[in-house]
């Protein structure tokens, strides 16, 4: 998919990687770039460096979604690609870290995690769709996450929720690739945004690589031209997911003695 003259909306577009991708997308010549978040004034900020439009979001809101879409269609006449980026990222409890346990995450963060990293794709397929089937073509940009492929020790409920983001986008691919419709899945292992803490301590732990929005955003337009349905700005990744597909079991060792690894090192640091 080329952008040149294409209609986008970007949810969690004001910061991090929405706001790369928003003013990537307008560098490639983008037709209108919406910007679409929760903070509306930074939305506009945005929008506003891009020539771009703003709209007050929040992803949980299946008719807020329905609407925006419909608005965006009266405004330019088609959604070409719809990139549902809006995501969160909950810490374990303080006092367990990497070392709690698998269920110390609280319902109401599994919940969030659920609503934002599944639903919200849903609802955006659900507006855009019709539309997009009518016309003979779309393309679905779902970020979700290398925890959607692997793992990030002490976060279950985000990598349970990315790990089922990932599995809508290849129902998407699946169901609506004769309709014309394209899907893409982003899996960025780290990035240094304001949700990773800028990814502080990541590569002193041994967790991997640190790149930038503007890094994850420049694969992305190469994982569109291509039309990639997994798009992983991290190269390593790739090889990780097929160790873990070549012997699950295998993986699942290793994965043990890295956490344990990685608990040492934050013991140590600690003290």
């Amino acid at each position: 998919m080329k952008l040149t003259g294409k209609v986008v909306i970007v949810t969690g577009g004001a910061n991090g990687i929405g706001k790369a991708l928003c003013e990537r997308f307008h560098r490639e010549g983008a037709k209108k770039v919406i910007v679409a978040d929760l903070d509306k004034s930074k939305a506009e900020i945005t929008a506003a460096a891009i020539e771009g439009d703003a709209f007050s979001l929040d992803v949980r809101n299946e008719e807020q979604i329905a609407a925006m879409v419909k608005e965006v269609e009266k405004r330019y006449g088609t959604v070409d690609l719809f990139c549902s980026n809006a995501g969160i990222l909950a810490e374990a409890p303080e006092d367990e870290g990497f070392a709690g346990m698998a269920t110390s995450t609280s319902n109401d963060v599994w919940q969030a995690m659920w609503e934002i990293h599944v639903m919200a794709h849903v609802f955006a397929a659900r507006a855009c769709l019709p539309g997009m089937i009518q016309r003979g073509g779309g393309y679905f940009l779902n970020v979700a996450s290398s925890a959607g492929l692997l793992q990030l020790f002490g976060a279950p409920a985000y990598t349970t929720s990315k790990h089922a983001s990932v599995g809508f986008a290849e129902a998407l691919a699946i169901t609506h690739g004769d309709d014309g419709i394209k899907v893409s899945a982003l899996c960025p292992e780290v990035v240094a945004t304001a949700l990773t803490n800028d990814g502080q301590g990541v590569e002193e732990l041994g967790m991997g690589e640190v790149i930038s929005p503007e890094n994850v955003a420049e694969a992305v337009i190469r994982g569109l031209d291509k039309e990639d349905f997994l798009i992983l700005p991290h190269k390593h990744v790739e090889s990780k997911f097929q160790r873990k597909a070549s012997d699950y079991t295998r993986w699942i060792g290793q994965m043990r003695i890295i956490r344990s690894t990685i608990i040492e090192r934050v013991r140590s640091i600690a003290t």
